[in-house]
């Protein structure tokens, strides 16, 4: 890593690093086949995710989100050349996040795993019959946990209590409120720390590893998490030829993606360049106070290096992204698959969440505005082609309580107006 980057990261300053590393490494594990796998499960599953979450019937069971033009933002953005879109994981059924993708999943393979294994169950079966008393009860007598700083612990939970699990969430102190009282309603225990992400996993899977019933998601090393969140490349590529998006080389596709531990973005961006190789262009963002994936890929040290090692705290209003150590796994597979990476100040992030809602009527968290800071950087740099598509990508916001979004556009609407 540079000189000059080091201290731009020590100094909390917004930057956007260019990725020169390029490094391959390949993982046995983790293949394009195993995202059709995925795919196939989760579709063995609809029948049964339509009948116990209604909002998902007009979908038939799938969990996905819509992609949209986003012309008046990208006006006030002042960006004339190219197109821009948005899409919504935001508006995600069951968790509203990105997290539903990757957390259910991994949830319903552990369901099916566990199902088939008792040989009550069959792959040709119609999966609804899950939503039986009998499978409720049978699935009781499991246990799942996760550790999370919100999103991640809403789709485990609410996914798993439907179920039948009894399901724990260990949160960190960067956890909202609103998001462990409705983990609460769910009938989820909720373990509160008052420590960071890293600690609130670390004592997660200590506990879990003493209990052989207990299944842990473990958001720095499961691929089954990362597979979840990379069916939703394919399903993309269908959403983009119905908006008559071309990707190819003079039309190439620049995705940014909010990164926190980074099996949500690193899923994604794996999918994308498994579809579309060279012609897509990942770009991931992170807080000013926790650049984890940047400072992994950067010093190629990846779970060895800690946002602490430079003198980072990594508290963030962005609390889905306020994590101090990158996944190795994802640091890893991203190396020689990542455009480029940056980083956004807190208050930016209010400012671009206020200016969404102020043109589209589109409400995100905070957190999940941080693609906008991304793609202004992008469009700076003079190798930008202006025939180019971007999509920034929402990770979340619709499950935010009113009162919550009243008080974060309010403040993104003052910091406008200071502008």
């Amino acid at each position: 890593m540079s000189t000059s980057l080091d201290l731009a990261l020590r100094q909390q300053q917004a930057v956007y690093w260019r990725n020169h590393v390029l490094r391959t490494h390949d993982i046995a594990a983790v293949t394009p086949a195993a995202i059709h796998d995925a795919a196939a499960r989760l579709q063995r599953f609809a029948p049964y995710i339509a009948q116990v979450f209604p909002q998902t019937q007009a979908a038939n069971g799938l969990i996905e989100s819509p992609l949209q033009d986003i012309a008046a933002m990208q006006k006030a953005l002042q960006q004339v050349t190219g197109r821009l879109l948005i899409k919504r994981d935001s508006d995600l059924p069951i968790s509203g996040s990105i997290k539903a993708r990757g957390g259910i999943y991994e949830v319903l393979k552990h369901a099916e795993t566990l199902a088939l294994q008792s040989g009550k169950l069959s792959l040709n079966d119609d999966y609804s019959v899950l939503a039986q008393n009998h499978w409720r009860e049978f699935f009781n007598g499991y246990r799942i946990a996760v550790g999370s700083t919100g999103n991640l612990g809403l789709s485990i939970g609410i996914m798993s209590a439907q179920l039948g699990f009894e399901v724990t969430v260990h949160m960190s102190a960067d956890a909202r409120q609103w998001k462990k009282d409705l983990l609460r309603q769910h009938s989820v225990i909720v373990v509160e720390y008052d420590d960071d992400y890293e600690a609130a996993v670390a004592s997660g899977r200590s506990l879990a590893a003493q209990d052989p019933l207990c299944h842990f998601v473990d958001d720095e090393q499961s691929t089954d998490l990362f597979f979840g969140y990379a069916v939703a490349a394919e399903r993309l590529q269908q959403q983009l030829q119905d908006l008559n998006v071309r990707v190819d080389a003079e039309h190439p596709l620049y995705v940014y993606l909010p990164c926190g531990v980074g099996g949500g973005p690193g899923g994604v961006a794996y999918g994308l360049k498994h579809l579309y190789g060279e012609h897509v262009k990942p770009v991931f963002v992170e807080p000013t106070a926790a650049p984890c994936m940047l400072l992994s890929i950067a010093t190629e040290q990846h779970e060895a290096i800690s946002v602490a090692d430079i003198g980072l705290d990594g508290k963030t209003a962005a609390d889905g992204l306020a994590v101090g150590r990158a996944s190795g796994l994802v640091s890893r597979l991203m190396s020689d698959r990542l455009h480029a990476l940056s980083t956004v100040a807190d208050d930016d992030l209010y400012r671009y969440e206020a200016l969404l809602w102020q043109q589209e009527q589109c409400f995100i968290e905070p957190s999940a505005a941080a693609g906008f800071a991304a793609y202004q950087m992008q469009m700076a740099q003079t190798d930008t082609p202006a025939t180019a598509t971007h999509i920034v990508w929402a990770t979340g916001g619709s499950m935010v309580p009113e009162a919550e979004r009243v008080d974060y556009l309010a403040y993104g609407m003052s910091l406008l107006k200071q502008d």
